[in-house]
């Protein structure tokens, strides 16, 4: 009579699961703060950004005032300074509490959400400063009369500005990253000198 061995189920690792969702919370939150920041820029950029003026000619029709208007040259503009500094402050900040806190893999997971967090970011910053006075542009455009001046409503022209944000967030991370690593290579102790050889070894 032959008896059937079967092998032990392998248990899983007790600690894989909170592990994984420490993982998991290390890009997760990272990445929802960040792309919660857009909404801040974006109601920065709706209302410092100054906007082009327009006059009425016609239900649903209007010419600019100044044909020269260096308006959405300068909302473009407003866009990127903005985009620029919330991309320093997201790699500062974010380095220095969530990056350089954590060791391994977790590390990685942060960066990850901060940069996917700083696009996220700059999309939500472009939509929240475009809805800004967007309601009273279409009333004016579609009611007002005839010679009335109103503002234009808020766009961006130049959308490679998206890429500002999440590249000065990685920009600052790998600068930071890698400042680190070579002030940890300095600060390690020389190794000890040999034993210094006697007259007598040495002839």
């Amino acid at each position: 009579m032959t008896g059937m061995t079967t092998a032990p189920e392998q248990a899983r690792p007790s600690g894989a699961r909170p592990a994984a969702r420490r993982m998991l919370a290390c890009f997760t939150v990272p990445l929802a703060g960040t792309a919660l920041a857009g909404l801040l820029a974006g109601l920065i950029w709706g209302e410092a950004a100054p906007r082009a003026l327009l006059q009425e000619v016609g239900s649903g029709t209007a010419r600019l005032v100044n044909a020269e208007t260096t308006a959405f040259i300068a909302a473009d503009a407003w866009f990127c300074a903005i985009s620029a500094v919330a991309g320093l402050l997201t790699g500062l900040l974010g380095y220095r509490f969530g990056i350089a806190a954590r060791t391994g893999n977790a590390r990685a997971a942060v960066a990850a959400g901060l940069i996917l967090g700083a696009a996220a970011g700059a999309f939500v910053m472009l939509w929240l400063g475009e809805q800004i006075g967007l309601s009273g542009y279409d009333q004016h455009l579609t009611s007002s009369p005839d010679g009335t001046l109103f503002h234009a409503s808020l766009a961006l022209g130049a959308k490679s500005a998206l890429a500002f944000w999440p590249m000065f967030t990685s920009i600052v991370i790998l600068v930071a990253e890698w400042g680190g690593r070579r002030g940890g290579d300095s600060a390690r102790p020389a190794a000890p000198p040999g034993p210094e050889l006697t007259q007598w070894e040495r002839g």
